[in-house]
């Protein structure tokens, strides 16, 4: 077996694309799409009718030109979420739009419509994840639809307190960015490389799997942002983990042997301590982790620049 097909014995593979033709040829359970992906797949003439129903799907909605906008916005993600689930046998993750990381009510409502958008295509709600950036208004707006049967991803998560809180609010599924924290590591000790067992973004997401484990948490962790296929590979057993097409490429031609590195079997006479996710503690934990503060503060920045190009996009073709 090639290293990919060994990870999938260990590990679900999703697709970290908007690109359907990579999803057909790898094979993944579940797909994840963010605005950066929809932006630079909406630039190929192949998606333009996706943009085409969009845009008429819009005008039938309202007379608003601004109205208009958001919604062909939301009606395109829903739309390149059912192509993608034409694909795949699982899941697709739809992103509620990162400029509304620190309301939670919008976040809510956001939410609510792009679950009753699939709903009208014919999608029932326990093939969508909602992703949602991990503040702390994320996280409960998160608590809160949860409770309604909408499952939901949180994503551009970076810390321990960040995934203990998500779990105590009974999100299905946290997404840990672990090469974003391995880029900041690196810059911040001013070197190139770390060994791949040494990888920060590594043992982030293996500690929050120990903390998991250690407490019976049931959210899903699914591993993202990779740089490499080493971290990949260390993460083996890991619930999830979404690859873009490249590093998928290079598993599949790749014919290392891969072991299972994570595995609930060794944590249980580990010493874990556990932590309060009230308001205060989650605030001043994220405080007190430079990284976690500003990748995550990073990571909306960029979600939101890459949901303008987009905007800017459809509106040009409007």
């Amino acid at each position: 077996m090639n290293s990919l097909e060994q990870l999938k014995q260990f590990t679900k593979v999703v697709a970290d694309t908007g690109d359907f033709q990579s999803i057909q040829q790898f094979k993944p359970l579940d797909a994840t799409t963010n605005p950066s992906l929809i932006y630079a797949a909406a630039q190929e003439e192949k998606y333009a009718h996706l943009i085409d129903e969009a845009l008429q799907e819009a005008k039938e909605y309202s007379i608003h030109r601004h109205i208009q906008l958001e919604h062909a916005l939301d009606v395109l993600a829903v739309k390149f979420g059912l192509e993608i689930l034409k694909i795949v046998p699982g899941r697709v993750s739809t992103e509620v739009d990162a400029r509304l990381s620190f309301d939670m009510e919008k976040t809510i409502e956001k939410a609510r419509k792009l679950i009753g958008l699939y709903k009208h295509a014919g999608i029932e709600k326990g093939r969508i994840l909602i992703k949602i950036a991990a503040t702390w208004e994320g996280i409960h707006a998160a608590k809160i639809i949860e409770q309604e049967g909408i499952r939901t991803n949180l994503t551009l998560l970076f810390s321990k307190i960040q995934a203990v809180t998500c779990a105590e609010s009974g999100v299905q599924l946290i997404s840990p960015f672990v090469g974003r924290i391995l880029d900041w590591h690196k810059k911040d000790q001013g070197v190139d490389h770390f060994e791949a067992s040494e990888d920060p973004g590594v043992l982030s997401v293996t500690t929050i799997f120990n903390y998991y484990r250690k407490f019976n948490h049931t959210t899903e962790i699914m591993g993202a942002s990779f740089r490499n296929k080493e971290e990949i590979m260390e993460l083996a057993g890991c619930d999830l983990l979404t690859i873009s097409p490249s590093l998928l490429a290079e598993l599949e031609n790749s014919d290392e042997i891969l072991e299972q590195k994570l595995n609930p079997d060794h944590v249980r006479n580990m010493e874990i301590t556990k932590l309060d996710t009230d308001e205060a503690s989650f605030r001043w934990q994220m405080n007190e982790d430079a990284m976690a503060t500003e990748k995550l503060a990073e990571g909306i920045r960029k979600f939101s620049a890459d949901l303008v190009k987009l905007e800017s996009f459809i509106e040009a073709k409007m």
